[in-house]
């Protein structure tokens, strides 16, 4: 097997990472400004005029998403791992700080209402995530200020693109972003330059390991008495917090009616248009897939609330327990299924497999976790499989990048590359296009692929992607060779390698990995979050879990129907 890896094509990348780790290395804070000419010379795809006088809208808006609101006023980021972290260093967060969120990050955040925002990190990898999106940040801030000095009102908007050098669908994006704050916000980017300064305050990985450990003993806790984990084998599953559970509790569609009443309403006219073009066949959207839509968009106003209570009350009689990650921890939730608990006419139809219900039978339980980012995969895995009774599974999905395919695509890789331990891992993915096509209404589900784990998401550049993309790697994403390195370790009685082809093909228990595509960096602008009602998004996550689930079941009832023979 040729492992042509891209090392000429990322040296400027390996310089920027070194640059901002041995500057982090100090006590002190240290200043962004410092990595200007180290993140524009790393030439990234997703920031490709970073060097540029003129403005890289698309990265300004993929840093703003990903960061709180907040981030227009800090001039401060501090990172830890935990509270006791923070409150070591003088931050005690218990003290007048509120918790903030971004639309397109999951990362525990609290800001002191003034210039200060703290970071909760599980691993490097939020560092490799969080530098470059803060740099690309300031650095696009600042061209805005360049512009804007002058500029006495932000009310022509037909002015602004020539201003701002940008056209007017990207100035209109923003716009619709920002909303009634647009002016406001144009105003903060004239009056002054942004000045963003980091410090991190513990950066051994031991750290890291505390933290995933003080993680876990609260999923640990929280589940008992109804499940001791220690006593049970588990199904391990990556994936989220909301398609896994709906299938399993199918509440949503036992509350049809009541469904369908709220989307009546005049202020979802775009609901009822989707579900009336459903019912008429006209789209080919699930049934199923747009109740757990309306579900979530119901519980969370403020005529769903009563709906959230019985749901609450549902779950729990079927054996599923949500665990909301520590308050003063990193933020990566928990679900906990019993497995022998669930009940099968309950269950999505779609997951009725023969034999359901022998499950009644079943000491096992799914355990999932809201996907990590990239390192972090590696430090959860090992907690959670020293804890527990036995793994018998281990499934990731999750979003990828995609160079061949197109969004909403399903792949389902044979061979990963991991960038974090330069390991090419070889294994049997235990998914099929057969387990997911059955269940995919737009895209495609494309088995042996060849996927990639990179660092970041800023930390790649088109002559790294090429080097790749010409060895067949077109499936690209952040968590799955950590997984792997944490795979081999509950497999082989050795620390995972570096730099070697790694040979999984016989590890003791069941192993999959399904990516749906997110975006296509080779098609600019092109992302879930662009498509509409069709369901562009919910149709490869809801696929894909329904194959992990009936994969757990057909493995699970041919156990049980080996022991009680």
């Amino acid at each position: 097997m040729d492992r042509n890896v891209p090392d000429a094509a990322s040296e400027e990348i390996e310089l920027y990472i070194r640059t901002y780790y041995s500057l982090l290395r100090t006590s002190d804070e240290v200043q962004i400004k410092s990595l200007v000419e180290a993140h524009g010379n790393m030439e990234s795809s997703l920031h490709p005029l970073a060097r540029s006088d003129q403005p890289d809208l698309s990265a300004f808006i993929y840093s703003m998403l990903r960061l709180p609101t907040c981030i227009n006023d800090v001039k401060l980021v501090v990172l830890g791992q935990s509270g006791e972290v923070f409150a070591r260093h003088g931050f005690d967060l218990t003290k007048g700080w509120q918790a903030v969120s971004s639309p397109a990050r999951r990362r525990r955040c609290f800001y002191d209402g003034e210039q200060t925002l703290a970071v909760f990190i599980a691993s490097y990898s939020d560092i490799d995530d969080l530098i470059p999106m803060l740099t690309a940040y300031q650095i696009e801030w600042n061209k805005f200020n360049q512009r804007l000095r002058d500029v006495k009102s932000f009310d022509d908007l037909d002015a602004l693109p020539k201003i701002l050098d940008v056209s007017a669908d990207d100035l209109d994006r923003l716009r619709r972003l920002w909303g009634a704050n647009f002016g406001k916000r144009l105003g903060a980017m004239a009056a002054s330059p942004k000045k963003f300064a980091v410090r991190l305050l513990a950066s051994s990985l031991n750290d890291y390991r505390r933290a995933a450990l003080a993680w876990y003993e609260h999923i640990e806790k929280s589940c008992a008495p109804q499940v001791d984990l220690r006593q049970h084998p588990i199904y391990f599953v990556s994936s989220n917090t909301h398609s896994i559970i709906n299938l399993l509790s199918g509440f949503g569609l036992r509350r049809k009616e009541e469904l369908l009443n709220y989307i009546h309403q005049a202020n979802h006219a775009d609901l009822l248009t989707e579900w009336n073009d459903i019912e008429a066949r006209h789209v080919p959207s699930s049934e199923e897939n747009f109740l757990y839509y309306v579900l979530k968009k119901y519980a969370n106003s403020p005529e769903g609330k009563a709906i959230a209570k019985d749901r609450a009350a549902d779950e729990g009689t079927s054996g599923l327990y949500r665990i909301n990650s520590l308050a003063d921890g990193f933020e990566v939730d928990t679900q906990v299924f019993d497995l022998k608990r669930l009940r099968p006419d309950w269950l999505d139809p779609r997951l009725r497999v023969e034999g359901i219900e022998s499950l009644s039978k079943s000491d096992a339980v799914i355990l999932n976790i809201d996907y990590p980012l990239g390192f972090a995969a590696y430090l959860i895995l090992s907690q959670i499989a020293s804890r527990v009774g036995e793994v018998r599974g281990v499934y990731v999905i999750g979003k990828a990048a995609t160079l061949n395919g197109v969004v909403g695509d399903v792949l389902i890789p044979t061979v990963i590359h991991d960038d974090q331990s330069r390991n090419t891992y070889l294994f049997n993915n235990c998914f099929a296009a057969r387990d997911v096509t059955p269940h995919l209404v737009y895209g495609t589900a494309l088995d042996n692929q060849k996927a990639v784990t990179v660092r970041g998401t800023f930390l790649q550049n088109a002559r790294y992607a090429h080097v790749f993309y010409k060895e067949n790697y077109t499936d690209i994403e952040m968590e799955a060779g950590p997984f792997l390195s944490a795979v081999f370790e509950l497999a082989r009685p050795k620390r995972h390698p570096r730099d070697e082809i790694v040979n999984l093909y016989n590890v003791p228990f069941d192993l999959g990995f399904l990516h749906y595509a997110s975006d296509t960096p080779l098609s600019k602008g092109k992302n879930l979050g662009a498509g509409n009602l069709s369901y562009f998004g919910m149709d490869p996550t809801y696929a894909t879990s329904i194959a992990a689930l009936r994969r757990i079941f057909s493995l699970e009832i041919k156990r049980l129907n080996v022991t009680h023979t």
